[in-house]
């Protein structure tokens, strides 16, 4: 049987805010070509975790190894995403955006650069809607420009905060294709996630984190009663000492 190359190794990680843990003593391994959910009650560090993977929070011990991964190659959508959406740019320009690597702030599209953002949008359904200004489209339509971004950074590592927040049912069904394409390809890709019924139907491999992991492993061995029932139990016992991390947490919907 062969054994998988990890691509991102967890090494008795502790991670907080103000020197306070909020994910403490994590180790572990995410596999090449892993497509693994992180599940967990709110304040279980489950957003902190991937801010960290993106290097916006420092650990306070132990560390991440990403076995020679630079930044190019991990993309990240966050809960919430720096974008104004009052701003007049459309929906073309904005899954643009996504080339910024290779063509810089001020770098002009060339045809193929065209070409690629017109495939990117057709392949999350907004090709009609290109010319239109982001500040018309509903949350569904947003959130399919921000995966059409990803598309585009051809990233090896791919992570998601919450991607399938206050979005439709069918968006959700399209966007879940793209991510089943992804890991086709052989990408890792990693995602924070609340709906455990969606778990259960797409993802193989599962992280559950109360502030450490409490179980990691294919999600039927980890989505237990058990186990769940030590989730819940984790979140009716969050309790003040909690709050010093809760203003970080506060975006966390799981």
């Amino acid at each position: 049987m062969k054994t998988l190359s990890p691509a991102i190794s967890f090494e008795n990680l502790t991670l907080g805010y103000d020197r306070h843990p909020a994910v403490h003593h994590i180790s572990g391994d995410v596999h090449q070509g892993a497509l693994l959910a992180i599940v967990g009650s709110n304040g279980a560090g489950k957003s902190t975790l991937l801010k960290a993977m993106v290097g916006e929070l420092r650990p306070l011990s132990g560390r991440i190894n990403f076995h020679g991964h630079g930044k190019r190659e991990i993309a990240y959508l966050p809960q919430v995403v720096d974008i104004d959406r009052s701003f007049p740019i459309s929906v073309f320009d904005c899954v643009a955006m996504g080339l910024w690597h290779e063509i810089g702030a001020s770098g002009g599209l060339d045809l193929g650069c065209i070409e690629r953002v017109a495939a990117a949008l057709d392949a999350v359904h907004l090709t009609e809607l290109a010319g239109r200004a982001v500040g018309a489209l509903s949350g569904g339509q947003f959130q399919r420009v921000l995966f059409a971004r990803l598309l585009l950074q051809d990233a090896k590592i791919i992570l998601l905060d919450e991607p399938f927040r206050a979005v439709d049912a069918r968006t959700i069904t399209d966007l879940i294709g793209l991510i089943e394409r992804w890991h086709a390809e052989g990408r890792t890709i990693v995602a924070v996630l609340h709906d455990i019924d969606v778990v259960r139907r797409y993802f193989p491999e599962t992280l559950l984190l109360a502030r450490k992991v409490l179980a990691w492993g294919r999600t039927p061995d980890v989505l237990t009663p058990v186990n769940l029932e030590l989730s819940r139990r984790f979140h009716e016992g969050y309790d003040e000492q909690a709050a010093v991390c809760e203003h970080d947490e506060a975006r966390e919907t799981a």
